[in-house]
């Protein structure tokens, strides 16, 4: 028997891998040596066989044979293969042992035979070349890989050579010599001048195949530029380039452009004789050439001549291959993919121009190495079966055949009574167990060889039953259905099935049983159900396994939708009702136009029908039911057509009912009288009756609308056509919609006439080079006017003196074939019946078709206008060469590389349109700084013509975009922290960042400061200057250009920034817990806060937040009493659920002082409208309509400042849930910031005040001592005054200081320096300073001094400013 596998991870037959679980194993047995099929089983091995049955080796993967390596990578040589047991691996290199152990350098993959080379430590690749071969071996034989032809791949240097000037005469032929050096693999090979310019090819100039550049003549023009040779080799990506070549243009005349314009022949305008033409390559008028079978085979001829010839190919006897050539390099070279043997014989090339023709004959050989007819495939064999191994292969020369059995030749291995070589083949008979071995068979011929491997493997396995057990099929009534039983065993077992336990074999009937185990039911029945056994039996054993069947009733569709009418607004109802099995659960789904219905509050889905309530335009659509079951599914389809008018709510309205008892009268030979009776019109009355009429001759059964007429008319005069079977119906409007067609009338028919016009829309244009296709409107029935239409075609060339042609046909088209290119014709269509013709017609102009233009723009001129856009100069093809209507110049262009090192650039194509007959033209919108090329075409209606040669030019330097973002934080309220990315568009080599920021509060700004930064830097700190003002960044990016798009940001405003009082001990008091604002937690469905960003139309000044509201708060020196300051706004995210599942979650309020932006999400229909609702904490209430858009949003405007709102969103025809609100609160309007008292000026005068009174009362105190009087002054300052008491409380005070930090009542100086609002002369600035003195006359001395840095006021034993007060008792 024979194996074939469909595993995953296993070759032919048994794969046994650890990784297996399941394996699906086809399997052959084969009786005799004529390999008739004896049984075909499908056979789920279990992983408990996978691993008990043996199997030999088999090759999984391996390198190529002739394998290419890199030299600057490590070498990989693959060999792959499974087995069980794992096979283990060994190779030869050059036919002899490789011992890879010996070798540090070589290492073999665990549990794998890949070969590692590894030259990280050094070593030359050179070394390793050679020829492998791998061996995977285990206990049941040995498996060969190919032979692995290994080379390093090299790329020489070109021979250094010195190239002398070329003469040559204008008009003779040339061929420059390319000889690159012989690379591994070849090299590619392209011509460039030595400024990197591609030479321009034409099939006046191409290169050859052997890489040498071909001049069928020479023109002046060559000599424009050198040419170089230059060679790209594939592995190490280096291109080398040979010495260029000059050309020297011997001429007769004087270049001159105006001439060339203006000669209809160029050459003969320069002097050149015109030759015929002959042969550059190959030589001679014979040649042969032979190919390999399977491979392309290139045929190539190269003539000189004046004018350059045109080559054509032919093969003697008979036509080329068909749909496997193909023309390249102007049709000098013939590509035929895929060469067989069939392509073997003579083709000659033909080269002609005017001056004449000459033709070379290529004889082509076809040969082939060996490819496989029969490939040997792996044998499963039981004890005592038969089998054979074929191999035979086909070639030319034909191969030889060579069998090796576990990689040795058969002929030295141990003998094998059971085992018989025959040529190709290997016949296997009464095999014993232990018979088990790889054989290899090689057939080769001196093209190459195939080697393949094929395992025999002899089995002894009792039957096993593969499925689950006690398996349960569900099938619907009459359905075909299978019982799979998949086995296996060897020999192969007899499968017999058995239903309900009786005796008899289930087969023939209803029944039909598969080899694989299978048994079919052609149409499954209720009687059918039951218990059905299938028995696998061997003479090992036998195995048997149960399945259950059940037999289901069909799910249908009993009563589906039907197509309705209705108006908008009304209450259609979709039926849908449905019968299937009670046992099955089914599930009924709604489809609108294909694709699954979103089930929104409008609709409502019921067990036996849908309903949509309050129904839209968007509604209108196919609807179609789906009711399934796990085993089938039935669906029912109808459409909805909704009227845009809405249905009046009272009274309500419906569709009137048809017209009836249709009577013609007044029959004339054009007209008739129609009269009806108008049915009921339902309460809505009827507006309008359409009449409509059908024939039976054109469209029969196709109704037409004919004529309208007001509702309060019961009969009209219908105009009618001649030769036209009448049948009218009329059907009755009113607001609601549309009555049921009345019943068709009685026919009419009416007498025939010649047609009275002709068709309409001619029109002629070409759908290929060579023909034109004349197209017209047809007469409709009513026009024909008699039997056997049909249309006289006549064209001719638009010449008076032409003549003219026709053709009668039916169908409302006729081509023109064998057509000049793009010539204009002139057409007339006729109509004619078999009552004579239609009047003439008239002459309409076509054109015959367009061949794509045969020549390129030339003369391609770039000026660089600046970093974004270039001109664009040209010389404009000849009119002859266009071949068709001209429409437009095109500027094909692409971005090929940035300047800039590592930048990724998009390559692709586009192209900017020049249209007409001009000459110039511009093109913009380019990258800074990078590298372009640009081709030119002209277009016509066919398409675009031949590509002009390729321009490069660079783009210089430009200013750069913005950088991508300005990234803003405020860790404290002492510095501001920045981060930015480089630009997306650099356009240039960057040069630093320009920082511009200034301090800003209110309407009042500082003075503009400004940082300059290296390109690699992309952060800053700001250190603030006081914590009250918000400050404006610009950045820009810069090159040498200059400075480039900016982008500005702003410091987020702080929040409670006013509530900051000084702590005890100079430091700011932590902020509290974060706590949830009242909205949020009275909420009754909160969704998850997000970060997202603002919506770009929200103002800069706007504060966007979460629904958290955090508050910081400080104690103050000064007061008790707590300042607020303007407070941002806390955005709440609620979620609304409706009883549908659809909902709105996400609400979000972004709130300056007087509007607030709102958005939302939502999973709504498309196309639902909203509504915004707001209520102030005054009980004022406002309601906004939002129309359906994306995002959604809306603005308010015109709000308070400072107001607490509450805010709903619903749909328009919802209403609001009580608690589905969320609230925010508008900031304070602007006002100018709270005043610290100790900066005052009337308190500052108040305590010099009261200094003067206590100095006056100190001096009365020592003129009072000094008289003798008693002042316990002493006294008290020794007990309360000591200058270390840090918590003086009479007359002392705390001031905070910390870090020279500015007041929060400061303002910011036109110099960037922060002022205090009133005197300098502040109590704050005296704290932390030296001791404050008096003179000896009790004058004040001077201001006091701030702290100089941290260290000295740390060195204080208390950071208190010193009094007045303390100052004064400091004297006593």
């Amino acid at each position: 028997m024979v194996v074939s596998s469909a595993c995953p991870k296993w070759h032919e037959g048994l794969g046994l891998v650890p990784a297996v679980l399941w394996c699906k194993v086809h399997v052959v047995h084969r009786a005799d040596l004529l390999q008739e099929s004896r049984e075909r089983h499908t056979a789920h091995l279990t992983p408990a066989i996978c691993f008990a049955v043996p199997q030999p080796p088999t090759i999984t993967k391996q390198s190529v044979k002739d394998y290419i390596v890199d030299p600057r990578d490590n070498i990989f040589i693959e060999c792959e293969a499974k087995g069980n047991p794992v096979p283990t691996f060994s190779w030869t290199r050059n036919g002899k042992f490789f011992n890879v152990a010996k070798d540090p350098k070589v290492s073999m993959r665990r549990r794998s035979g890949t070969l590692v080379i590894d030259f990280h430590g050094g070593g030359r690749p050179d070394d390793y070349e050679g020829e492998y071969q791998c061996f995977a071996r285990n206990d049941f034989g040995t498996a060969l890989s190919s032979k692995i032809h290994l080379q390093v791949s090299r790329s020489p240097l070109w021979p250094k050579e010195k190239v002398d000037v070329i003469e040559v005469d204008e008009g003779s032929p040339l061929s420059l010599q390319c000889n690159p050096p012989p690379g591994l693999p070849p090299p590619v090979i392209f011509w460039m001048s030595s400024s990197m310019e591609p030479i321009h090819q034409d099939k006046r100039v191409s290169q050859g195949q052997n890489g040498d550049l071909y001049f069928s003549n020479v023109m002046l023009q060559d000599a424009q530029t050198d040419y170089s040779c230059n060679a790209r080799f594939h592995f190490t990506h280096t291109i080398q380039q040979k010495n260029p070549y000059t050309l020297k243009v011997k001429t007769k005349k004087p270049h001159n452009e105006t001439s060339l314009r203006n000669h209809t022949d160029m050459y003969s305008a320069r002097g050149v004789t015109e030759t015929t033409p002959s042969f550059m390559y190959p030589y001679g008028t014979s040649s042969s050439q032979m190919v390999l079978r399977g491979v392309d085979l290139l045929l190539e001829c190269i003539a000189s001549g004046v004018p350059a010839p045109d080559i054509m190919w032919y093969k003697k006897g008979g036509e080329l291959p068909a749909g496997k050539t193909k023309l390249e390099n102007f049709n000098k070279a013939l590509r035929i993919s895929n060469v067989s043997e069939e392509d073997s014989g003579e083709y000659f090339c033909l080269a002609s121009n005017k001056m004449g023709s000459i033709r070379h004959t290529i004889s082509v050989r076809v040969k082939a190495a060996p490819y496989w007819l029969d490939e040997p495939q792996n044998l499963i064999l039981a004890p005592g079966e038969d089998g054979r191994l074929v191999c035979r292969a086909n070639g030319n020369p034909k191969p030889s055949i060579q069998w090796l059995v576990n990689g040795e030749p058969i002929e030295g291995s141990p003998p094998n009574p059971s085992r018989e070589v025959a040529g190709d083949t290997i016949v296997f008979r009464d095999t014993q167990i232990g018979s088990s071995a790889v054989y290899q068979c090689n057939a080769s011929n001196e093209h190459g060889y195939l080697l393949a491997n094929a395992f025999v493997s002899v089995l002894d396995v009792p039957p096993r039953i593969l499925a689950p057990r006690n398996q349960l099929i569900k099938v619907i009534q009459y359905n075909r259905t299978r019982l799979d039983c998949p086995f296996f065993g060897s020999p192969i077992p007899t499968l017999r099935w058995f239903k309900n336990g009786q005796g008899n074999t289930l087969d023939g009937g209803n029944y039909k049983a598969h080899e694989n185990g299978s048994l079919e039911m052609s149409m499954a029945r209720k009687e059918d159900q039951g218990i059905y056994t299938c028995v696998a039996t061997n003479i090992l054993g036998k195995a048997e396994a149960q399945v259950r069947l059940e037999v289901k009733d069909p799910t249908r569709i009993v009563r589906g939708p039907e197509d309705q009418v209705v108006k908008r607004g009304s209450m259609p109802r979709l039926h849908c009702r449905v019968k299937h099995d009670p046992t099955l659960k089914l599930t009924v789904t709604w489809l609108k136009d294909d694709a699954p219905l979103y089930i929104g509050n409008r609709m409502k889905k019921e067990d036996d029908g849908l309903t949509i309530y309050g129904v839209a335009e968007k509604d209108q659509g196919d609807y179609t039911c789906v009711a399934s079951t796990e085993l089938d599914k039935d669906s029912a389809k109808a459409y909805l057509t909704v009227l845009g008018k809405a249905v009046d709510p009272w009274p309500w309205g419906q569709r009137p009912d048809r017209p009836r008892d249709l009577e013609l009268s007044d029959l004339a030979e054009r007209s008739v009288k129609l009269t009806w009776i108008p049915g009921d019109d339902n309460n809505s009355p009827i507006t309008d009756y359409i009449v409509q009429f059908e024939e039976d001759r054109f469209q029969p059964g196709t109704w037409h609308n004919h004529s309208r007429y007001p509702g309060n008319v019961n009969s009209a005069v219908l105009s009618l056509s001649p030769y036209v079977n009448y049948q009218f119906r009329v059907i009755a409007v009113n607001d609601v919609g549309s009555s049921l067609p009345s019943m068709p009338s009685e026919r009419y028919q009416t007498s025939g006439a010649r047609p009275e016009i002709n068709p309409t829309g001619v029109q002629g244009a070409g759908t290929q080079k060579n023909n034109m296709e004349i197209t017209w409107t047809p007469l409709n029935a009513t026009q024909a006017y008699g039997p056997n239409l049909r249309y006289i075609v006549r064209w001719r060339r638009r010449d008076p003196r032409g003549s003219w042609y026709n053709e009668t046909v039916k169908a409302p088209r006729h081509v023109v074939w064998n057509t000049p290119i793009y010539v204009p014709y002139e057409i007339k269509v006729q109509a004619e019946n078999d009552f004579g013709r239609a009047p003439e017609p008239e002459t309409y102009i076509g054109y015959s078709g367009e061949d794509y233009p045969k020549a390129a723009p030339t003369d391609v001129r770039i000026r660089i206008l600046n970093s974004t856009a270039i001109a664009l100069t040209w010389t404009r093809v000849h009119l002859d060469t266009i071949q068709g209507q001209l429409k437009e110049y095109r500027a094909y262009f692409w971005r090929d590389s940035s300047l800039l090192k590592n930048l990724w650039v998009s390559k692709k194509r586009q192209y900017v349109s020049f249209p007409g007959d001009r000459n110039r033209g511009i093109v913009s919108r380019l990258f800074p700084y990078s590298n372009y090329k640009l081709e030119m075409v002209v277009t016509n209606g066919r398409g675009d013509g031949p590509r002009s040669e390729v321009k490069e030019f660079p783009t210089p330097e430009g200013v750069p975009s913005s950088p991508r973002y300005l990234r803003i934080r405020q860790p404290n309220l002492e510095s501001i922290n920045l981060e930015w990315d480089h630009p997306e568009h650099p356009n240039g080599v960057l040069t630093g960042y320009n920082l511009r920021y200034q301090a800003f509060n209110g309407s009042k700004t500082g003075r503009t400061l400004v940082e300059n930064f290296s390109p690699n830097q992309t952060r800053f700190t700001v250190q603030r200057t006081d914590p009250i003002s918000r400050y404006r960044f610009f950045l820009r990016a810069r090159t040498q250009v200059g400075d480039g798009e900016v982008i500005v940001e702003e410091s987020p405003a702080l929040l409670n920034e006013g509530e900051c009082r000084a702590a005890p001990a100079s430091t700011w008091l932590p902020p509290p817990t974060t706590e949830l604002t009242p909205a949020a937690t009275t909420a009754t469905t909160t969704a998850t806060p997000t970060t997202e960003t603002p919506p770009t139309e929200i103002p800069t000044t706007a504060i966007p937040t979460t629904t958290t509201t955090t508050t910081t708060t400080a104690a103050s020196t000064v007061a008790s009493t707590t300042t607020t300051a303007e407070r941002a706004v806390a955005a709440t995210t609620k979620q609304e659920l409706a009883t549908n599942g659809s909902s709105i979650w996400d609400i979000r309020a972004w709130a300056n002082s007087n509007w607030a932006n709102i958005t939302w999400s939502h999973n709504y229909s498309a196309g639902t409208d909203f509504v915004v609702k707001y209520i102030t904490s005054n009980k004022t209430e406002k309601s906004i309509p939002v129309k359906a858009q994306t995002p959604s949003s809306v603005q308010l405007a015109n709000l308070t400042p400072g107001m607490v709102y509450k805010l709903w969103v619903f749909p328009i025809w919802s209403s609001p849930s009580e608690h589905s609100y969320i609230t925010f609160t508008t900031s304070s309007a602007y006002t100018k910031n709270h005043v610290d008292i100790a900066t005052q000026g009337w308190f500052i005068g108040l305590m010099c005040a009261i200094a003067l009174l206590v100095l006056i009362l100190l001096i009365v105190c020592f003129i009072k001592r000094s008289r003798g009087g008693k002042y316990p002054v002493r006294d008290n300052k020794d007990e309360h005054l000591n200058p270390e008491d840090k918590n003086v409380e009479d007359g002392s005070f705390d001031y905070s200081d910390e870090d020279n930090k500015p007041l929060p009542n400061s303002q910011t100086s036109l110099d960037g320096t922060i002022k205090q609002q009133e005197s300098d002369d502040s109590l704050v600035d005296y704290g932390e300073g030296g001791e404050g003195q008096f003179n000896e006359d009790g004058s004040f001395i001077g201001q006091y001094t701030v702290k100089k840095d941290k260290e000295e006021t740390e060195g204080n034993e208390s950071s208190e400013a010193t009094s007045p007060v303390n100052a004064i008792y400091s004297l006593a």
